[in-house]
């Protein structure tokens, strides 16, 4: 067959088209595929996201520890009496080394883990008690304010003479301490809480015990967390006062015995130690926090 012939047979029978892109039958299956790469591609760059605003506050802080460490150093070789961080470091190594902090450490986080949980578990109802109920919070409400102005160290002569020398004294000042601060918290949050939801709850014909458990209780919550963190500060703030009541061991007594001999290092290893337990036990109610209140807005 000639070229012309060729030609000519492929005007009346012509070849079809080759195509680049995919077949009409694969064009559901190519946008899937396209939609679940571009899928994969956001949650890639969201993961990217995150991970860079949770890496940014942890380089922060170890940045922040590192100047507060280089300062601390400069002051003591400028001439303040403060002993430097190698000494620090090394009067740790030994009251590490020969058991005497890690007692002491425990003693000291048996006590306030001990006071903070009886203060927070009597102070979350009362809030409740006296946001939810007008009669009990004319009752309690008086009770409350005047002990909150009375410092939980001056209440030290009384509980020593009430109770006696041995753990219950220094735990019930821990547990004043908590509790003043968690009971006002707890109660701003119950009062604090929009009256349209809980006259919404009313008219779709919840109790008052549903309304309580479903509306209230949520929308206490991050003040309940905000107080138990302040009354947590409190606490760890009380326990060196506290462990002057007799104790043979414990952070703040280990700290007021070095206080005789000037043994500034000591001092400084009890700080750090009591610094360090109450930023870990912070952070925890922070997780929780965060965890309890995912509906919240957060910048």
């Amino acid at each position: 067959m000639s070229v012309l012939d060729k030609r000519s047979a492929d005007r009346k029978h012509p070849r079809p088209e080759r195509r680049t892109g995919p077949s009409p039958d694969a064009g559901a299956d190519g946008g899937t595929v396209r939609a679940a790469k571009d899928g994969d591609a956001e949650s890639a760059s969201r993961r990217t996201r995150s991970g860079r605003r949770r890496g940014l506050p942890l380089a922060l802080n170890a940045v922040s520890v590192a100047l507060g460490i280089a300062v601390w150093w400069a002051l003591a070789s400028a001439g303040f009496k403060l002993p430097t961080p190698p000494q620090v470091v090394g009067r740790a190594s030994t009251l590490i080394s020969d058991g005497t902090l890690a007692d002491d450490a425990l003693a000291s986080l048996t006590r306030v883990l001990i006071g903070f949980a009886l203060g927070t578990a009597v102070a979350v109802p009362v809030g409740f008690l006296m946001g939810w109920y007008g009669i009990l919070r004319g009752l309690i409400e008086p009770w409350i304010q005047f002990f909150r102005t009375i410092p939980p160290l001056a209440i030290i002569p009384l509980a020593v003479v009430a109770m006696g020398i041995d753990e219950t004294p220094k735990i019930f000042v821990i547990f004043l301490a908590a509790f003043l601060a968690c009971v006002i918290s707890t109660f701003q949050g119950v009062v604090n809480v929009d009256r349209t939801l809980i006259n919404a709850a009313r008219v779709l014909g919840a109790g008052d015990a549903t309304i309580f458990a479903r509306v209230v209780v949520p929308a206490s919550t991050p003040f309940i967390l905000v107080g138990m963190r302040v009354g947590l500060g409190s606490a760890w703030a009380t326990l060196v006062a506290a462990e002057l009541i007799a104790a043979q061991e414990g952070l703040g007594y280990r700290m007021q015995n070095a206080q005789l001999y000037y043994d500034l290092p000591t001092i400084f290893v009890g700080l750090i130690s009591i610094g360090i337990l109450g930023l870990l036990m912070d952070r925890v109610l922070l997780l929780a926090e965060r965890r309890l209140t995912r509906w919240q807005e957060r910048r």
